[in-house]
């Protein structure tokens, strides 16, 4: 779909998607409910089975995230709330996007900056965006 020219800016028209519905950019309110589903999920796995440890968490975390995006176009949080990680071109991610995308939300300080599309620095670093399903 080609954004019109007239029509006012909102967050992914640069990257052609639409302004609501399907392929549209996903609102904050679902991508935060989508982290604390996937959030408590690892938790409740590192306690069961790693006694809660630190390091447990975060490699549950990163793991899920790239086994999940990479084959199901998004995280168990994601596909519950409605949403999908895909290129900025609409594509499948691939193998390697998710991983390195994963390593960086892990590391926090990249989720934290965004551009005018509403993505995140690691979603920039490795050209994915998160849509409504």
């Amino acid at each position: 779909m080609t954004p019109d020219a007239n029509e006012p800016d909102y967050p992914g028209k640069s990257l052609g998607l639409p302004r609501s519905g399907p392929g549209s950019i996903a609102p904050l309110s679902r991508r935060i409910g989508a982290f604390a589903t996937d959030w408590a999920a690892v938790v409740l796995l590192s306690v069961a089975f790693f006694d809660y440890a630190w390091w447990s968490t975060l490699v549950l975390f990163v793991l899920i995230q790239a086994i999940f995006v990479t084959t199901a176009s998004g995280s168990p949080g994601h596909r519950l709330w409605g949403l999908r990680v895909v290129r900025s071109d609409g594509s499948w991610a691939g193998p390697w996007r998710p991983l390195l995308r994963a390593v960086l939300i892990a590391v926090v300080i990249p989720a934290a900056i965004w551009d005018e599309n509403q993505r995140g620095l690691q979603d920039l670093l490795v050209d994915t965006v998160i849509i409504r399903a």
